[in-house]
């Protein structure tokens, strides 16, 4: 396969296969914020793994900037307070927490965002803040947290005077401990704090581990010598201290703030002598609550006794800390991570949240919109069979949700999704036999028709019973009735869910040695069984074939149903290693995948492993994957043996050679972390843990493309069949340019060729009988594109002529014939009547069976293309037959009124006052009595407006035409008829 791998990495070979995002366009964890205060409006935010966008209309719209960068996890953004140009971002959360990605260092831009330089230390894996000098945009510091499930060196507080060029460790303790915070005295400079955090995340979920390292810090020389500081803070030993949050008054530099994690409680103390000492400012536990995760803690910038935390809520003190108020998220909890208040005006904030970046400008008051923000943490991907399929899953905080694959109106807006009624964490399920049920999560029933939301868990939390937050819930390919689930067994229904029969045993480990990444900790790891079934295949070939995978690394398979299970283990694979997604095989019951995800084993790399033999032997498959990219998810393509699919934490990859080979699939996504992966019909889709959902619009290139074809001189690949839908826009309440939306597919049926040489194209559509229906060639003029600068840069743009260089080209025709002439063109807007349409399209094509013909340089293929019609639409096919020939005799009556006031315009050149031309014409009829729908007495040109207005009202929709209609165009037509035999001979 190297010519393939060849052709896959050369760009801009595949360029013109893009991935969609469809949504939810609903903000998602955001951990990094900063504005800048040399321009109001202007604010720049770092999702958890969706990158980085920057707003400047005050957070009315967001434009992603960091897609092409290599790490899409930023828990760090910084700009320099004295050049607002140089803007620095940390990659990973820079957090402790059971569900993270981790980055690979530190970026600078130098021109506000458009280009991006990576500057160094990559295996430190989280950054959660960086802190530039005031006056010097060459000097920062940078807090590397490291490994969350592991030691590892490259920790600690980092400090450059270079940009970034180069990095010198200036304050450390051990391999199990990060830095966590730092700040600059605004004022001093030499002056800088920083906080230390002992914390690891343990290999199994919602396990931690926390140690002794944990401290303040002070240096007065600019970071050159840290000591220890801080007395009055608690310690370890007595108060089992953890994770520090600092920050300095701006107007009373002396004075510091910190949010401080004792045991699992968390309280807020303050100094008033520049960090020497501390007091506990008040015994609330709210303002500071779960400071493992948040930590956060500001002033206004002229009021040192006005303090800001940031929790499940913002909190907000007017009397220096002593009392706290809900400020912003009560009574609910949004869980916040970072505040920026404006130096200049304290009442325009910036806030970070679970939901995504929103502004204010009004000191709280209101509040600008978290909903124009693609950055949803879906954790899967499963469609219904709705038309348009839509896309389901649950978000990360934020409940759930199914996305239509396409919207009414032109674009997919916030109209065409909604939530799903089910648990934040895990899997939607929607019901093959009716699309307005999705179960889901761990479980519940969604009723889209009612919105009734009910539990239908298999039984109540009893001891045994465990779940996590991700549990499999899938419906049997072969059986639409039989639901599966798994907790720590595997469960079925085929009643609904009203009840539910557990056909497995605890599938999980037992007894496991503690893994070597625990390290220190090792004495801490309690060793009991405490793992959950997290992944679950039922076989697409034999309804008694099912494989089980769990999240402490055991898969089992059962032959029977249920009855019996057999452990079928890679012996690769380790405990804790997670089984992430298993995939049965589509062409045999003895074959499948398994996606395995090492991460909580501290360990980066990939695993894949394929069997043929019913798990008696396993094969590993990653070559050709990055050695930095853990593996969620492995699909096995329906259509073609040996095709697969798999997502990591960056990107997503195609083998076609069943896993020998892997090249990459990314395109043009951001490098976000695929979660699942999924074939819907001829689509792929993706949900990504940062992204949203996205769609690569008809595959069939990838399941085309071989060696053989990738050598041919010109292949044209087999169009799938093609659904003719209106994608008109609805205009009658038409959004804002400004309202966030995404992209609809391709409003046509897609025609996909690869050219090896260069020469000129053409592109031909065929009827049944054979007769060209459309025509395009590569040297046709562009059509005028209308309000392309409204759209955002992601936008897809289909060819609007076939290409003609050497690649692979994607080209959509529109369902239309061939165009009839722009009514009375040449004529001035004085002589048309005022409703003529304008710009009529061709004919839609009727539904039907035509062939896709290419020609380049003499050579030419064929291709077969169905053409069906939107299932929505249950106009009978005669009377659809009947519009379409009405459309096309409208088309050719207009072709020929154009072409007989064509010759009467060169008539009239030489007898400009013949009354016989002029009356023939009808340009000499008052252009108030002139319309599509009146005309005293035949003319050419309101005829010509009265036969477009029948076309555009006969194309107007997929309804049988009226008879009203029909004896209109009959009789227009007939007055064409003897209109034109009166136009003299030229």
């Amino acid at each position: 396969m190297q010519i393939l791998c060849a052709l896959l990495l050369a760009a801009p070979l595949f360029q013109e296969l893009r991935w969609r995002p469809i949504g939810p366009i609903r903000g998602g964890r955001t951990k990094a914020a900063s504005g800048v205060v040399q321009k109001p409006g202007t604010f720049y935010v770092g999702a958890v793994n969706g990158g980085v966008f920057r707003t400047d209309d005050y957070g009315r719209t967001w434009t992603p900037l960091f897609d092409d960068q290599s790490s899409a996890s930023i828990g760090a953004i910084a700009v320099a307070p004295s050049d607002p140009q140089t803007v620095y971002v940390g990659s990973g959360e820079g957090l402790q927490r059971p569900d993270l990605s981790v980055g690979d260092g530190v970026y600078r831009s130098n021109d506000g965002g458009k280009t991006w330089k990576h500057l160094g230390l990559r295996d430190g894996q989280q950054i959660p803040q960086i802190a530039v000098d005031p006056r010097d945009p060459k000097k920062l510091f940078v807090a590397v947290l490291g490994h969350p499930y592991g030691p590892n060196q490259e920790r600690g507080l980092f400090r450059s005077q270079d940009g970034g060029e180069t990095f010198e460790r200036v304050l450390y303790v051990d391999e199990n401990t990060g830095a966590a915070d730092v700040v600059i005295d605004p004022k001093e400079p030499k002056n800088v704090y920083a906080t230390l955090w002992e914390a690891r995340q343990a290999p199994w979920e919602n396990g931690s581990f926390r140690g002794p390292g944990s401290g303040f810090y002070k240096s007065t020389d600019g970071g050159a010598h840290f000591r220890k500081a801080g007395k009055g803070l608690p310690d370890f030993e007595q108060k089992k201290l953890g994770r520090i949050g600092i920050t300095v008054a701006p107007s009373s530099p002396s004075r510091l703030f910190a949010t401080v994690q004792t045991g699992e409680d968390g309280r807020l103390f303050r100094s008033d002598d520049a960090g020497e000492t501390f007091v506990q400012i008040n015994d609330d536990p709210r303002p500071a609550e779960r400071p493992d995760d948040f930590a956060e803690v500001k002033v206004d910038p002229k009021n040192p006794d006005v303090v800001y935390t940031a929790s499940v809520v913002v909190w907000k003190s007017e009397d220096g800390g002593k009392t706290f108020e809900a400020f912003r998220g009560a009574p609910g909890g949004d869980d916040y991570h970072r505040i920026w208040i404006d130096p200049n005006d304290s009442r325009v904030m910036l806030i970070a949240s679970d939901q995504g970046a929103i502004v204010t400008v009004n000191g709280g008051e209101s509040w600008s919109s978290w909903y124009n923000q693609p950055t949803a943490q879906m954790y899967h991907v499963t469609a219904d069979d709705a038309f348009p399929y839509r896309l389901c899953g649950g978000q990360q905080e934020s409940g759930s949700a199914c996305v239509s694959s396409r919207g009414p109106d032109g674009a997919i807006t916030f109209r065409d999704w909604h939530p799903a009624g089910i648990e934040e964490y895990g899997y939607a399920a929607p019901d093959p036999l009716d699309p307005d049920i999705v179960y889901g999560a761990k479980v519940s029933r969604w009723d889209r028709r009612t919105g009734d939301v009910q539990d239908v868990s298999p039984r109540a939390r009893e001891e045994g019973y465990r779940v996590l937050r991700t549990q499999p819930l899938v419906f049997s390919p072969l059986d639409p009735k039989l639901l599966y689930f798994a907790s720590n067994q595997v469960w079925k229904t085929r009643d609904g869910a009203r009840t539910w029969q557990s056909i497995s045993p605890d599938l999980t480990r037992k007894a496991w040695p503690v893994p070597d990444s625990v390290g220190k900790f090792a004495k801490e790891a309690k060793v009991e069984q405490r793992g959950v079934v997290y992944a679950l295949a039922p076989s697409f070939k034999d309804a008694k074939v099912i494989w089980a995978g769990t999240d402490d690394g055991l898969i089992h398979l059962t032959q029977d149903a249920g009855k019996s299970w057999h452990e079928v283990t890679p012996k690769e694979v380790v405990p804790w290693a997670k089984i992430s997604v298993l995939e049965a095989g589509h062409f045999d019951a003895r074959t499948a995948y398994a996606a395995v995800n090492t991460f909580r084993l501290d360990d980066l790399r990939p695993h894949l492993f394929r069997t043929h033999d019913a798990g008696k032997s396993w094969k590993e498959i990653t070559n050709g994957l990055p050695q930095n990219e853990p593996t969620n998810v492995i699909r096995e393509d329906p259509l073609r043996k040996g095709l697969l699919y798999c997502g990591t934490e960056r990107a997503p990859y195609v083998s076609f050679d069943d896993g020998e080979s892997w090249m990459p699939l990314r395109l043009n996504l951001p490098a976000t972390s695929i979660r699942d992966l999924i074939v819907k019909d001829m689509d792929l889709a993706i949900g990504t843990h940062g992204r949203g959902f996205y769609i690569l619009d008809d595959r069939q290139p990838l399941l085309e493309l071989t060696d053989a074809v990738a050598q041919e001189r010109m292949h044209l690949f087999a169009p799938a069949p093609a659904t003719r839908i209106r994608f008109d826009t609805n205009t009658d309440t038409p959004l804002p340019p400004d309202e966030p939306f995404s992209q609809n597919p391709p409003d046509g049926a897609i025609v996909d060729y690869l050219l090896a040489g260069e020469g000129s194209v053409t592109l031909e559509v065929l009827d049944s009988n054979g007769a060209v229906f459309r025509k395009y060639t590569s040297e046709d003029a562009l059509p005028k594109v209308e309000d392309e600068g409204n759209v955002p840069r992601w936008w897809i743009r289909p060819a609007r002529r076939p290409e003609k260089a050497p690649g692979l080209h994607r080209f959509v025709w529109d369902f239309h014939g061939e165009k009839p002439p722009t009514p009375l063109a040449g004529y001035p807007i004085s002589a048309i009547p005022h409703d003529t349409p304008k710009e009529p399209r061709g004919p839609w094509a009727a539904p039907g069976r035509y062939t896709v013909r290419l020609t380049q340089n003499g050579a030419t293929q064929s291709q077969p293309l169905f053409l069906r019609m939107d299932p929505r639409v249950k106009t009978p096919a005669p009377a659809l037959r009947k519009q379409f020939e009405l459309a096309q005799r409208l088309a050719r009556g207009l072709r020929d009124c154009d072409e007989a006031l064509a010759k009467v315009r060169a008539l009239r050149k030489a007898k400009p006052s013949d009354p016989e031309l002029l009356a023939l014409e009808g340009s000499a009829e008052p252009r108030r009595r002139r319309s599509a729908n009146a005309s005293a007495k035949p003319a050419l040109i309101p005829l010509t407006a009265q036969l477009t207005a029948l076309y555009d009202s006969i194309e107007s929709s997929d309804a049988a035409p009226l008879p009203r209609s029909i004896a209109e165009v009959d009789k227009a037509l007939g007055e064409l008829a003897a209109l034109t035999k009166r136009v003299p001979a030229q």
